[in-house]
């Protein structure tokens, strides 16, 4: 793992070489036990009152409950019927953080990265596939993994 970037990157032992691309010949999944080294992932967050943070770009201060916010992104899941490009419209509209800007894309990470239920959500999608509702210390979300 590269401490300056942050990601995993591929020595050679016969070679000598680094390179941030795997090897032809290594899977993915044969590159960190079973999991993809990086993942890309984009969110919407409902944030409640009760999340680590109560406030957001859109919001100063949160006051509804977690119940409130599950229910709140109950009626985006239904309107997003699992569509992308659903999803990245609501995420603009309505999510809590400031990814919203990008549709809610928060980019490549790895293990370690995101806090684990998110991370571990996140890992257990395929790439196009939306979550069900994941519940982290910053809120609720639905996760649309990207690749």
């Amino acid at each position: 793992m590269s401490n300056s970037r942050r990601m995993p990157y591929f020595y050679n032992v016969q070679s000598g070489d680094s390179v941030w691309d795997p090897p032809t010949e290594l899977t993915q999944e044969q590159g960190s036990g079973g999991r993809p080294a990086q993942v890309r992932a984009s969110h919407l967050l409902v944030k409640h009152r009760g999340s680590r943070r109560p406030s957001s770009w859109k919001e100063q201060n949160i006051t509804r409950s977690k119940e409130e916010a599950i229910e709140i992104l109950r009626g985006y899941e239904a309107e997003i019927d699992g569509s992308p490009e659903r999803f990245g419209e609501l995420a603009r509209q309505h999510s809590d953080c400031s990814s919203h800007a990008k549709d809610g894309d928060l980019g490549s990470f790895g293990p370690g990265q995101m806090q684990k239920p998110f991370e571990d959500a996140t890992y257990a999608l395929n790439v196009g596939q939306i979550s069900d509702i994941v519940d982290t210390d910053s809120g609720v979300h639905l996760i649309l993994r990207t690749a």
